[in-house]
């Protein structure tokens, strides 16, 4: 994709994209994407930037991610399966992930540009990091790693 997109710009490209190679599943998974975009410009009344795009498609993958969790949960793997293939086409349209080694030094220096020493200093670990990681790491995993190392 190229930068001078913006994201919008970018899924409807795809969007043609994919209905002219004829791609349904990824087609449908574009569409929930821009539907849910719109969707939140109509209730905010505002054009989204990118930044805001990708809080949407965020969301859109941990609400996946939870799906995956209870169709697992019950049996249901056929289901899990679809919500996995969403995943990877959302993500296809977000940043690259950070490496795991780049994203422990992030925490370190966080913590200790905060002089966090315990439980009660992860709030303001968590707002720092967020700025700095949002839409290029699970933000779910990362606070698991911050209260290991404030506990």
């Amino acid at each position: 994709m190229s930068d001078s997109l913006d994201l919008t710009q970018q899924l409807q490209e795809s969007m043609k994209a994919a209905m002219r190679s004829k791609q349904k599943d990824r087609l449908g998974v574009i569409r929930l994407v821009i539907a849910a975009i719109k969707q939140r410009e109509i209730d905010e009344r505002i054009r989204l930037n990118d930044e805001q795009v990708l809080a949407v498609m965020n969301k859109m993958i941990k609400q996946r991610r939870e799906s995956i969790s209870q169709y697992q949960a019950a049996n249901r793997n056929e289901l899990a399966e679809k919500e996995a293939q969403e995943i990877t086409v959302i993500e296809e349209f977000l940043p690259a992930a950070l490496p795991e080694q780049e994203v422990d030094q992030l925490i370190a220096d966080t913590i200790n540009a905060l002089n966090a020493s315990s439980m009660k200093d992860m709030g303001n670990v968590m707002n720092q990091l967020q700025t700095k990681l949002q839409s290029r790491t699970d933000m779910a995993q990362v606070s698991k790693k911050v209260k290991a190392k404030l506990s």
